[in-house]
């Protein structure tokens, strides 16, 4: 996948989420808060999206801490460069349907 590409919903809202670290759990709770209930992470989706932003580059896992099961990730610079990307892109698309539906 490109950087250029539309992101899903929930991957947008787990890169929003981890603008700050945060562990699993954390994520769950963040993205359903952001979208007032309308997005809702199971586990398996959620652990799965993370391997797989993990393996793109665009978040990290942080050093798990001696005795803790609890791992939390970060996005790193090419994750907030994707994440503004789609900012702009949502932003144009807002734009251009409020323009249109202006003129008609």
């Amino acid at each position: 996948m490109s950087d250029a590409m539309a992101l899903t919903e929930s991957t947008y809202y787990i890169l929003l989420s981890l603008m700050m670290p945060q562990h699993g759990y954390g994520i769950m709770q963040r993205t359903e808060e952001m979208s007032r209930g309308r997005v809702r992470l199971a586990a398996g989706t959620l652990y799965g999206a993370l391997n797989s932003l993990c393996d793109k580059g665009w978040i990290i896992q942080l050093p798990v801490e001696d005795g803790s099961r609890r791992k939390e990730y970060r996005l790193t610079e090419q994750g907030r460069t994707v994440l503004r990307n789609e900012v702009a892109r949502l932003r144009e698309l807002a734009d251009n349907g409020e323009r249109v539906l202006k003129e008609c």
